[in-house]
C-alpha cells in the first residue's frame, strides 16, 4: 500500500511478470487477445494487466497447445501480467446447459454442445498451465434476484470449492484469489468474506456482481465485503466496468477492475470521453472535424475527426473497430491513472466531484448522447 485517501487506496502488486499499480483496470482478452488491438497497442496505451478466461481457453484452443507453448504469455506475445477468471461466470451464464453438484459442474460447450465437466482441481490445474500471474477460486455465481435458501447453499459450495482449489494448487510464482459470494443478502456477504479470510488467499475477488442487480446493492455488497477483507491485500471487483461504477467503487476501496465494456462498446460505435458517452453512428457527426474528446490525448484523438470514425464506422470498415477500442481502452486506463494520482494526492473527493460535474456541464456543448 503506498497511499489512503478515505477507503480508496493506491498501492502496488508485484508478479512474476512485471509490477502492476492500482487502482487497476484490466482490459479483457477473453481467448487470448484484447479485440482488434495488437499486445504492442496495449503496451502503447499502457495497460499493466488483462485478463483471460479459463473456460473459453480451455475450449479454445485447450490446454494442450497452451501447454506446448509453455502457456498463454508466449502463445499470444504478450509479456506482462494475466489474470484468469475461473470460468464461474461463464457457466452461470449456461443456466439451461450445466448442472451443478458437489464434484463440479457438468456443462454442454456453447460452441458445439458437447459435455465437459469442471472440477476445482482441474479448474486450477487449467489456470497453472496457463500460467496466469493471478489465478481466481473456482465459484458458483447466483443469479439475481434469489432466494436466501439458494444464495446460503451456493455460498457454501463456493466455500467448499475455495478449499479445494487452495489444496490442488501447486505452482507458487501464482497469486490465488478468493472469491467472495453471497448474493445481496448482508450476512451471507459477511459470511462469505469471513471464511475466505480464514482460508487464506493472496488477494480477493468481489463476485456475484453485474447481474442485474440496483446499483445500491452493488455498493453495499462491496462495502460489506471491504469491512472484512484485509487491509493489505488487493481487492477486485468482477465484472465492473463502467466508468461511473468503477469511480463509486474506488471510492470504497476496490483495486482491480475487469469489464468486456470499452471493446464491446466500441463496436456497437459507442466511445467513452471525459464529458459522457458519444455514440459515433449518430448523423450529427457525419461532418464534425473535431476528435472524438478535445481533452484526451490518444493516438485516435491526435489524428481523427469524429466524421472520419463516423464513416469508418457506418461503412462497416475493420480499422472502425480498431480505433474506437483504441480509444476506449484508453480513456479507461488514463481514468485509472488520474483515480490513482488523486488517492495520492488527497484529492480523491474533489476528483469524484468534478467527474460528474464536467459531464453535465459539457454534455450539451459536445453534443454528447449520453452523460453516464
Amino acid at each position: 500500500m503506498q497511499a489512503t485517501d478515505g477507503q480508496a487506496r493506491a498501492g502496488v502488486l508485484k508478479t512474476p511478470h512485471g509490477v502492476i499499480h492500482t487502482p487497476v483496470f484490466m482490459p479483457v482478452g477473453t481467448l487470448g487477445t484484447v479485440k482488434s488491438l495488437t499486445p504492442e497497442d496495449l503496451e502503447e496505451i499502457g495497460v499493466e494487466i488483462i485478463l483471460g478466461n479459463t473456460y473459453h481457453l480451455y475450449l479454445r484452443p485447450g490446454p494442450e497447445l497452451l501447454a506446448q507453448f509453455g502457456g498463454l504469455h508466449r502463445f499470444m506475445h504478450w509479456q506482462k501480467p494475466i489474470l484468469t477468471d475461473s470460468g464461474g461466470y461463464q457457466i452461470y451464464s449456461l443456466a439451461h446447459q450445466r448442472k451443478i453438484r458437489e464434484e463440479g459442474a457438468t456443462f454442454r460447450s456453447h460452441i458445439d454442445g458437447s459435455l465437459h465437466f469442471l472440477t476445482p482441481e482441474r479448474v486450477i490445474e487449467i489456470q497453472e498451465i496457463i500460467g496466469a500471474d493471478i489465478i481466481m477460486c473456482f465459484d458458483e455465481c447466483p443469479p439475481y434476484p434469489v432466494d436466501y435458501a439458494y444464495a446460503q447453499k451456493s455460498l457454501d459450495l463456493t466455500l467448499r470449492w475455495a478449499k479445494r482449489c487452495k489444496q490442488a494448487k501447486e505452482r507458487r510464482d501464482q497469486a490465488l484469489f478468493g472469491i467472495v459470494q453471497g448474493s445481496f443478502f448482508p450476512d451471507l456477504r459477511r459470511k462469505g468474506a469471513k471464511a475466505l479470510v480464514e482460508i487464506g488467499f493472496d488477494g480477493y475477488a468481489i463476485g456475484g456482481l453485474s447481474v442485474g442487480e440496483p446499483k445500491e446493492k452493488m455498493w453495499e455488497a462491496i462495502e460489506i465485503s471491504n469491512e472484512i477483507l484485509p487491509a493489505n491485500q488487493p481487492r477486485y471487483a468482477m465484472g465492473i466496468g463502467l466508468p461511473e461504477d468503477i469511480v463509486e467503487c474506488v471510492w470504497r476501496g476496490v483495486d482491480m477492475f475487469d469489464c468486456v465494456v470499452p471493446t464491446r462498446h466500441a463496436r456497437t460505435g459507442t466511445l467513452f470521453t471525459s464529458f459522457g458517452r458519444l455514440v459515433i453512428r449518430h448523423a450529427r457527426y457525419a461532418k464534425d472535424e473535431r476528435p472524438i474528446d478535445e481533452n484526451c490525448n490518444c493516438y485516435v484523438c491526435r489524428h481523427y475527426s469524429r466524421a472520419y470514425l463516423r464513416h469508418l464506422f457506418m461503412n462497416k470498415e475493420l480499422l472502425a473497430y480498431r480505433l474506437n477500442s483504441y480509444h476506449n481502452i484508453y480513456y479507461f486506463i488514463n481514468l485509472m491513472r488520474q483515480l490513482r494520482e488523486a488517492i495520492l494526492n488527497g484529492c480523491l473527493a474533489q476528483f469524484r466531484k468534478t467527474f460528474y460535474e464536467r459531464r453535465n456541464q459539457m454534455k450539451e456543448e459536445n453534443n454528447v448522447d449520453e452523460p453516464f
